[in-house]
């Protein structure tokens, strides 16, 4: 048999696993209309995606992946809970590691739980916790990846969310920083601004330090109008007019993206930094029902690896927990399964309408690569 027609086989047993827990199996196009994606990622998206064009359904994109386009289809559908599994597919350009693959398959199991309404006039039910279903998807991917002796690692981008809301800092600043949360680089490079331990840059300070910026603009260039850069230069103005954010408050946020160590000790440690930052509470709370949940399913929460920053630079639509099965012999292998909670998204695609909603994905091509080397 040749490699493409083992990781189908493969690929087919892994959803036939999950199949068999009550998930039901659900098909996705391979073409996906670029308008969706464009509006959750941005242009960035591009970068990752392969973009083609349609006489007739205008600017499409290569399936990059399953999520949304099983969202997509739940939403549709109109059911308050479900569990779906499904295998083919996903392309994603690889510039930043060409030695990776562009297309493979991936396996996934998606649960979407949303209690039904109560009729006219009845009592409301008591709401699901959602941290059942982290665990019910986590413990499956653990029992079915158990044999191939891989490492897992959990996080929680709900509690650096939760940390940024706590800033002593304006709504616009905190608005910029939770929009780049998923780009480190950038989450890093704006907190040393707003902190003071990045100066302005000069071409900035000229611009803010003379009249108005508008008399000498000269011809418009570009898509931005006058008013669009107006309102920039504002946005800049009552920026520079803040002052600079407390260094405790930017201390109590390196804690938090510091936190790795097993959960057990990181709950300790976050309980400890939720003393001088209020606003976690709720999320290590929750975190702690979560660690609860896992262990009433077996899950050894005491060896378990949890890092404060994992998940952050995968795809923007993981918003609470998260989860990846990494080969500990094969450093230079991606992750072999991932997977979290993205309830954000739901809302987002279903107007306003959100649906609690958690999932993951497995490389069913890494397992067999895995077991071809022992």
């Amino acid at each position: 048999m040749s490699e493409a027609g083992r990781i189908k086989r493969e690929s087919d047993l892994l959803r036939d696993w999950f199949a068999a827990r009550g998930a039901v199996p659900v098909e996705c196009d391979i073409l996906q209309p670029a308008e969706t994606l464009l509006d959750l990622y941005g242009e960035e998206i591009r970068a990752r995606a392969y973009v083609t064009q349609d006489p007739a359904r205008g600017e499409m994109m290569l399936r990059p992946d399953f999520t949304v386009p099983v969202t997509e289809m739940h939403i549709a559908r109109d059911v308050e809970r479900a569990h779906y599994t499904y295998a083919g597919k996903v392309f994603r350009r690889q510039e930043e590691h060409p030695e990776r693959d562009s297309e493979y398959f991936q396996v996934g199991y998606e649960i979407f739980d949303r209690a039904d309404p109560p009729p006219a006039g009845a009592r409301a039910p008591e709401a699901a916790d959602p941290v059942s279903d982290d665990a019910e998807v986590f413990a499956l991917f653990a029992e079915v990846l158990d044999p191939y002796k891989l490492r897992a690692v959990t996080g929680d981008i709900g509690i650096l969310t939760a940390a940024v809301h706590g800033l002593e800092t304006s709504e616009r600043r905190k608005a910029a920083l939770l929009r780049h949360i998923w780009r480190p680089r950038r989450f890093r490079a704006l907190l040393d601004r707003y902190s003071g331990r990045t100066p302005p840059p000069p071409s900035r300070l000229a611009l803010l330090g003379g009249g108005d910026p508008m008399a000498e603009a000269g011809a418009e260039i570009g898509l931005r109008g006058p008013d669009e850069i107006a309102a920039r230069i504002a946005s800049l103005q009552a920026d520079a007019e803040e002052g600079p954010l407390c260094r405790s408050q930017v201390q109590l946020i390196d804690a938090v993206l510091a936190v790795r160590e097993t959960c057990s000790f990181a709950l300790e440690h976050l309980h400890d930094i939720a003393v001088d930052l209020p606003a976690l509470a709720g999320a290590v709370a929750r975190f702690e029902r979560r660690c609860d949940a896992l262990a009433a399913r077996g899950v050894d929460v005491a060896r378990l690896d949890f890092e404060a920053s994992y998940g952050r630079t995968s795809m923007e639509y993981y918003d609470g927990f998260v989860f990846g099965f990494l080969a500990p012999a094969r450093p230079d292998l991606p992750p072999v399964a991932t997977g979290g909670r993205y309830d954000a998204l739901t809302r987002i695609l279903g107007g306003g309408r959100e649906v609690p909603a958690v999932g993951g994905v497995i490389r069913p091509g890494l397992l067999l690569e895995l077991e071809s080397r022992g």
